[in-house]
């Protein structure tokens, strides 16, 4: 009989509540296809208490001592956004794969510098975490897309409507340019506009306005944008940090169905509604729903999915071009908003400032268009 698969040697980066309500129990369900051999974080302390209780034997308070002592076979990046970057190529440097929490970068071109750092044909490889692809909804939704019953996609809907109160931006790296990259379309509705266009593809053009409207930070608070997909559909976005109603809604108007789905922070079945249109006769054969399976979008489906990328070798889901999409909508949200123009995705080049910064390198210029308000008067 061949021997069993080693279990993958797997190190977590950041032990703060990212880590220990997400990424630890998920590595745990993977059961002996995984052994966590090591944290790290600055917090000697934290380290220390999460080790713990979590039965981790290696505790780091440098990434290099961890690499270098442990060689682990993956990395999991649960540190704020400023140390993405930086983490994530010590990672793969050290032969590595990688997964990182969003966002996957603070610029574009942070996202490409780590992707020159991913091995050949089999890896080493970084993939970002963007778990609501893995519910059974949206692969059931996805395999329609590829059998073609549901028609061209023609009108969306991708809206991110979630309250954070003025504490939630004391933590000293939230809602400022250079440690977030940004506000609710950088580090909240990136998770819907991922989802949205893993099922739809490449978007073409974006026209946005952003604003700070209620909180005290250099980002926006809300944003909203009319984007135009390569497919020809449109789609309205909004990412919202001020709706005490918090929702995360999904509306897809294709040929021969509407397909919506609302959550909050993740979903099963029960948050999908299919809606055969008027002329569909057979509707089992348009929606075939619900799938036999209810798995709910998770960390845990999406680990499970990159531990079968790299035992086959091969570049994981949410890596490389399908890793970036979102983060590239989000570049040509700001710098459609912050300039006032309609921005094509092309126009994202190196050469362009927004290529390297949400705020396209001014900062200061950023912070006055967010806080202009219009005077209107009576009539």
């Amino acid at each position: 009989m061949p021997s069993p698969t080693p279990p993958i040697r797997a190190a977590v980066v950041g032990s703060g509540g990212i880590a220990r309500d997400m990424h630890l129990p998920a590595l745990a369900a993977m059961g002996d296809r995984v052994e966590v051999v090591a944290l790290a974080d600055l917090d000697a302390s934290l380290v220390a208490a999460t080790a713990d209780e979590w039965g981790v034997p290696g505790r780091y308070t440098g990434l290099d001592a961890l690499l270098r002592a442990e060689s682990p076979d993956l990395v999991v990046v649960c540190t704020p956004p400023a140390a993405h970057k930086d983490t994530v190529i010590a990672g793969l440097d050290a032969g590595a794969w990688v997964w990182c929490e969003k966002p996957p970068a603070l610029s574009l071109a942070e996202y490409d510098e780590v992707s020159a750092h991913e091995g050949g044909t089999r890896g080493p490889f970084a993939s970002y975490v963007f778990q609501h692809r893995f519910g059974s909804g949206a692969e059931r939704l996805r395999r329609h897309l590829a059998e073609g019953t549901l028609g061209r996609p023609l009108v969306g809907v991708c809206n991110t409507l979630w309250f954070r109160d003025p504490g939630y931006f004391e933590a000293p790296w939230r809602g400022r340019w250079d440690t977030e990259g940004g506000g609710p379309s950088m580090g909240h509705g990136i998770h819907q506009m991922d989802l949205m266009l893993s099922l739809l593809g490449d978007w073409s053009e974006v026209t946005a306005v952003m604003s700070t409207t209620a909180r005290s930070t250099e980002t926006e608070d809300v944003s909203m944008a009319i984007v135009r997909l390569e497919s020809g559909a449109t789609v309205s976005v909004a990412n919202s940090l001020l709706s005490p109603r918090e929702t995360s809604y999904l509306r897809f108007d294709f040929e021969h169905a509407t397909v919506e789905l609302e959550h909050l922070y993740g979903y099963d079945n029960a948050h999908w509604r299919w809606t055969p249109a008027p002329h569909v006769d057979d509707a089992d054969a348009v929606a075939s729903w619900p799938p036999a399976e209810d798995e709910p979008s998770s960390h845990r489906a999406q680990l499970a999915s990159l531990l079968d990328a790299m035992e086959r070798g091969e570049r994981p889901r949410a890596s490389g071009h399908d890793g970036r999409r979102a983060l590239e909508l989000v570049a040509g949200m700001y710098r459609s908003a912050l300039t006032g123009t309609t921005v094509r995705r092309r126009d994202l080049t190196p050469d362009d400032g927004f290529y390297h910064s949400m705020h396209g390198g001014d900062a200061a210029g950023a912070a006055a268009v967010l806080t202009r308000t219009e005077a209107t008067t009576g009539v």
